[in-house]
């Protein structure tokens, strides 16, 4: 699938509350994020580069080095302006006076005309005498959509001031609405359910968020180009072969952080029984219980050089747990366990036989699939330090997946030990009522408060991007709630099995079954927030008094 060059630009305006910024809601009828709030952007069009001929300040040589490109960098920015003119009707151009245009310049008019491809950016500025100041303009961020979706983008996100006397309005056709909101309020909305935000918009607006003025992000984004985004492919080996890893493939952070000159000398699968290090006295270990559940297996984590602390030692599987006896020589002072679920914690019991070990974790709730054999010396409690040869280990209470579910953060190392709570290649069973969706939802949002730099599942490789990778989840699941909110309103009272076929007719039939103990996880987190209520086994909306 090719990847489309595109931009967006970040509309920005004093108010006496604060900055605020122009978001756009997209039709529900598009193919990509329909729903969505976004800013004003799109693909950059081949013709783009004659609008080099009317801009004033910096030259495409100075932008593309700005934004660590070889040439073009100034088309994207002029793809950015004119994508804003077309879906919110704000031009960031100047007249022949060099003063910004006002709100009835005759420019205006052709909106619909460039909209439509009948007149070019360059064109516009032809029969206007307009010249396009890009030096209002500041890089902002890069953001290339990982695989999966039907589109995918490598977008360049430029900001500015929004001019005066220029009102925004949507175009009515890609755009349904639009609204000026603080950032803040955006994120907030968010978190509630109310308003859909895709992960590039979230990670702006935090950014926008920590400014009170335009002036003052103006000053820092010109001063503070961001980072380069990686997009390089890597070299790594499979199979005893040599592979290359596009950015976004499974094995690619990992690979990235092990082998940083691009020898290749990285594995690129997952073979249990083999011990890899992961990091400084870090160890992965995995089992060999491969499956649609578990992936390529369950991760056993040994941190330690003499004396071991063992995380997850995984299933009752006596060569696994021969495998982890050798490795650590039998040397085990300690086992941490981030929940009781079948292919995490049966190994234990053997382990604390045969070496005596102290085993740290929360009690098995009741259920099926739950370890009820499972024993704790000691139960940490969220925030506690456990110390190990590779560190210290913070305990984070993180339940959703499981109501005992722990993460374990590494703190000089900022490695997240994540169990099931974060997993690579697939998302989460949320399975009521031991599973919660809305303790899931909230215990990720406080991991983003941590210090974490990469996360290790107990199911794949490390996770570059932590960040990303959690706000990826948080929208995934916050998008299925508003589809499912969105069922519930057009079909209610309804009961759980009509409400699924309508909330997940995306996914096949045949898996409505599974899908029924996700809807109903969020419909009883909608109960729990007084958006939704049962009776008898109807469901219910809460309308506002």
């Amino acid at each position: 699938m090719d990847i489309r060059p595109a931009a967006t630009l970040v509309l920005v305006r004093d108010t006496a509350e604060g900055l605020e910024v122009l978001l756009l809601q997209r039709t529900w009828d598009a193919v990509f994020m329909p729903g969505y709030f976004v800013f004003p952007g799109g693909r950059v069009e081949e013709n783009e580069t004659h609008g080099q001929d009317h801009i004033i300040g910096p030259g495409d040589a100075e932008i593309s080095q700005t934004m660590s490109v070889d040439e073009g960098g100034a088309d994207y920015m002029l793809a950015a302006v004119r994508e804003c003119f077309e879906e919110s009707g704000v031009l960031v151009a100047v007249d022949k006076q060099g003063n910004p245009i006002s709100g009835d310049h005759p420019a205006h008019a052709d909106r619909r005309s460039v909209f439509d491809g009948d007149l070019s950016l360059a064109s516009l500025c032809k029969k206007h005498g307009l010249a396009l100041p890009l030096d209002r303009l500041a890089y902002l961020g890069h953001w290339i959509t990982p695989p999966g979706p039907p589109r995918r983008f490598d977008t360049r996100f430029f900001v500015t001031p929004a001019p005066e006397g220029q009102l925004a309005g949507h175009d009515g056709i890609e755009t349904i609405d639009h609204v000026w909101i603080r950032p803040e309020q955006a994120l907030e909305d968010h978190r509630n359910g109310q308003r859909l935000l895709g992960l590039p918009t979230i990670r702006t607006l935090r950014v926008l968020n920590g400014f009170e003025t335009t002036d003052a992000l103006m000053r820092y984004a010109h001063a503070n180009p961001p980072e380069p985004y990686p997009n390089q492919p890597w070299p790594a080996v499979k199979k005893g072969k040599p592979v290359t890893l596009e950015p976004g493939a499974p094995a690619y952070d990992e690979a990235a952080k092990l082998d940083p000159e691009g020898e290749g000398s990285t594995r690129a699968e997952i073979n249990p029984g083999e011990a890899v290090e992961v990091a400084a006295r870090v160890t992965r270990l995995t089992a060999p219980n491969p499956g649609m559940m578990t992936g390529p297996g369950t991760n056993t984590y040994i941190l330690g050089h003499e004396r071991f602390t063992v995380i997850d030692p995984g299933p009752a599987n006596e060569s696994h747990i021969e495998r982890i006896l050798e490795v650590t020589g039998g040397v085990i002072d300690q086992v941490v366990v981030t929940h009781t679920h079948q292919d995490h914690s049966p190994a234990v019991a053997a382990l604390k036989e045969r070496t005596g070990c102290r085993v740290f974790g929360w009690p098995a709730p009741p259920g099926a699939g739950q370890d009820q054999t499972f024993r704790a010396d000691d139960e940490p409690e969220h925030g506690d330090l456990i110390v190990t040869e590779a560190g210290l280990l913070k305990v984070l209470h993180t339940p959703g997946h499981a109501s005992n579910h722990l993460c374990f953060l590494l703190v000089d190392q900022k490695l997240l030990f994540s169990g099931d709570h974060i997993m690579q290649g697939s998302t989460v069973v949320i399975n009521p009522p031991d599973g919660d969706m809305k303790a899931y939802i909230e215990s990720l949002y406080e991991l983003l408060a941590e210090s974490i730099r990469y996360i290790a599942p107990a199911h794949g490789f490390l996770m570059g991007h932590p960040e990303a990778v959690i706000d990826f989840l948080i929208t995934h699941r916050l998008s299925r709630e508003h589809k499912v909110a969105r069922a519930l309103e057009a079909l209610a009272p309804v009961d759980l099995k009509a409400l699924t076929a309508k909330a997940y007719d995306d996914v096949p039939a045949a898996i409505h079954g599974l899908a029924a103990r996700s809807a109903l996880a969020h419909l009883l987190k909608l109960e729990a927030e007084h958006r939704a209520f049962r009776e008898d086994d109807l469901w219910h909306v809460v309308h506002d008094s």
